[in-house]
């Protein structure tokens, strides 16, 4: 069925209460189910679930990706299921609001993995559990109250587009008024490409089988747990699994005096070591082929053509060991903060801005109707909207409650927290917008006004700059989510009132179920350090993200060296040896290829190949996950080739209609069990 829609002339003459009494009348659907018990409980367990995935996913590459659709399929499976045995199926609000509770708690996972990760690296100290939950909630709530009088104009009066809520609205509407076919069979694949991703996962998860060797010695030999472990540390050491990578073959071949090399450095050493990671395969398919070629090319051109040169020529010094007799040893994590860094940072930052700032009509969009907007007289929605007085009263109490915790946890000055919270506004204000008209939130690209602003006022207190950095982007990343969410549901005739409520039970999801677990993969090793002494120089970078460890929080990276230049700038001649005359120059030629590709691009429409902001992050990602999410996009971009044109087929409906679910399982099923081999090496094997 055609979901209802105002014409574009409609849209531009009419005024809101006009479009509210059409909406009230043509869409809205009464008192249909919607937040109900049963929906809050799938929302708030598929939430933490998926963001347990997010959290996975993002500190491999930085990014966190949207479950709604996701949420929506597995909700509408997991109902059909149920009514099968008797259940009374769920409604489509139901639906709805099941996936707006999971898709906030999914983002939920956005500042662990970066600003508050950065934090901890740059401070060298452990963050409190309990301050990164209440931090991270508040400034989530904050959101929401910041969202809700925005709503109005832009999803009720402009009729914003919000694509990424429209797909999800879309979606909806046809599992419910299509056949059930069309669900169950999307359903099936993202179990099956599940079920099929944690085999491998399993397989080749080393803690896993220990596990199990270690059981059944201790059922032959009737021993406890704690003496098996002790007993049978080296048989459990050579347990058999799945090999990830290639690291083995390299050593074979080094063995035979055949070990690849590129300008006589051993391929190991430069980190580059394919691996079979389906979570990375998984996001590169959704990333698509232009994102993915750009990653590659960014990977390629740094640790294959630019750092060799580096360090044949004496830029890069080795962690130890000599070049001369072979004996030197790199690693991605030395070459990427001694080096690489710094040109991908400013790639990146380059590009980012100047995509936000080379759309004018985002920030006349932001601030149109902040003036001279005429007054309705009459509020037809008034009962269902969420009342206006409670954004007014709660902004200034929240608001208020996130500075004296930036303050009192962080050492912000009350007046740069104070004053962070004019610059939070109008940077949702511009996030909002952006989401409303392109589906993408330029959190990565805002993050940096504050850091630079602040970073230049404080530049001796590096927590000023960051923490200032997590405050805005939580809350215009939260704001421009529930935006997203509300989308789908407005088209679909639910309450806009029940929908902040979910939206709310999504963030504590999101909070209680990433926060300890972030602590569990990340920092399960954490020992204090000795009284009235301190950890050694990058003990808690380490620790997170060890030489040949499977994470490396490209976001945490990114948002540490911001601050880290941002110091160097404004912070004094004794900070300026970090910057070496390699890496200025590094960093002058990626500000202006940043800069010319950016506008290449935009003048193109989108047409220029490549993406400067890729290419910035596949200098960050490990490259292990760079060529895995290459090979997903890869093999999606050759179906699409050969299944595209013909619609009646198999292939068609497999890698093309159900492309989205395919991936989200491949994500899903490969991250729970990758999360579920740590915990066991965490709490099991220890």
């Amino acid at each position: 069925m055609a979901i209802p829609s105002l014409t574009d002339e409609q849209v531009r003459t009419w005024s809101r209460e006009q479009k509210d009494r059409w909406w009230l009348s043509t869409v809205f659907r009464g008192d249909m189910a919607q937040l109900t018990l049963r929906s809050a409980l799938t929302g708030f367990v598929l939430g933490g679930v998926l963001s347990a995935t997010n959290l996975y996913v993002g500190a491999k590459t930085g990014w966190t990706l949207g479950v709604g659709l996701t949420s929506v399929i597995l909700s509408f499976a997991l109902f059909r299921v149920f009514a099968r045995m008797g259940a009374k199926d769920m409604t489509i609000l139901e639906n709805n609001a099941s996936q707006s509770i999971a898709t906030a708690a999914g983002y939920m996972t956005g500042p662990l993995i970066s600003g508050m990760a950065a934090y901890m690296w740059v401070q060298n100290a452990l963050m409190p559990w309990w301050q990164m939950l209440l931090f991270n909630v508040v400034l989530s709530v904050l959101g929401v109250l910041v969202a809700f009088p925005m709503k109005r104009r832009f999803i009720n009066d402009e009729q914003q587009p919000f694509p990424e809520g429209r797909a999800c609205g879309v979606v909806l509407d046809t599992l419910y008024t299509a056949s059930a076919e069309i669900g169950i069979f999307k359903a099936k694949a993202l179990a099956f490409a599940a079920a099929g991703a944690g085999l491998l996962t399993f397989l080749m998860g080393d803690s896993y089988l220990k596990a199990l060797n270690a059981l059944m010695i201790m059922f032959r030999t009737g021993d406890s747990w704690s003496k098996v472990l002790a007993d049978y540390k080296e048989k459990l050491a050579s347990t058999w699994h799945l090999p990830h990578n290639v690291e083995g073959l390299y050593a074979w071949m080094a063995t035979k005096g055949m070990e690849p090399k590129i300008g006589g450095i051993p391929l190991k050493q430069l980190a580059l070591t394919p691996a079979l990671d389906l979570t990375m395969i998984g996001a590169g398919a959704l990333m698509g082929i232009k994102s993915a070629s750009s990653l590659l090319i960014g990977m390629l051109i740094n640790y294959a053509i630019i750092v060799p040169i580096v360090i044949n020529r004496g830029g890069l010094e080795p962690k130890s060991g000599s070049l001369a007799d072979g004996t030197a040893v790199f690693g991605r994590v030395w070459i990427l903060n001694n080096w690489s860094l710094w040109w991908g940072i400013v790639i990146m930052v380059v590009a980012s801005l100047t995509a936000l700032f080379a759309k004018p009509q985002v920030f006349v969009e932001a601030f149109k109707g902040l003036t001279g907007r005429k007054k309705e007289s009459v509020d037809v929605v008034k009962h269902i909207e969420l009342p206006l007085w409670i954004s007014f009263v709660g902004i200034p109490i929240v608001g208020a409650i996130g500075v004296w915790m930036a303050h009192d946890w962080f050492g912000v000055s009350w007046i740069y927290g104070a004053t962070a919270i004019p610059m939070i506004i109008v940077l949702t204000l511009i996030a909002a917008s952006s989401t409303a008209l392109t589906g993408t939130t330029p959190t990565g690209a805002l993050s940096k006004i504050p850091q630079f602003t602040y970073g230049a006022l404080d530049p001796k207190h590096p927590p000023t700059n960051l923490m200032t950095g997590v405050m805005c982007v939580e809350v215009a990343s939260n704001a421009s989510n529930l935006l997203m969410d509300i989308k789908p549901g407005y088209m679909l005739g639910a309450k806009p009132r029940q929908q902040a409520w979910g939206h709310t039970i999504g963030i504590f999801a999101g909070a209680m179920a990433s926060t300890p677990l972030f602590y569990a993969l990340f920092l399960s090793g954490y020992q204090a350090p000795p009284p009235g002494g301190s950890h050694p120089p990058g003990y808690i970078q380490n620790l997170m993200a060890p030489e040949n460890g499977q994470f490396g929080f490209p976001s945490a990276l990114q948002w540490k060296g911001v601050s880290e230049l941002v110091t160097s700038i404004f912070g004094g001649a004794s900070d300026k040896s970090l910057l070496t005359p390699s890496i200025l120059w590094s960093m002058i030629i990626a500000g202006i290829v940043g800069l010319v590709f950016e506008i290449w691009r935009i003048k193109s429409k989108g047409k220029f190949p490549l993406s400067p902001l890729a290419i910035g992050l596949g200098v960050v990602v490990p490259p292990e996950s760079t060529m895995a999410m290459f090979a997903g996009a890869a093999f999606f971009w050759l179906m699409h080739k050969i299944y595209h044109a013909r619609k009646e087929s198999f292939g068609h409906k497999l890698w093309i209609d159900t492309h989205e679910p395919i991936c989200a399982g491949l994500i899903a099923g490969a991250a729970l069990i990758g999360i579920g081999d740590i915990l066991v090496k965490v709490f099991v094997l220890k």
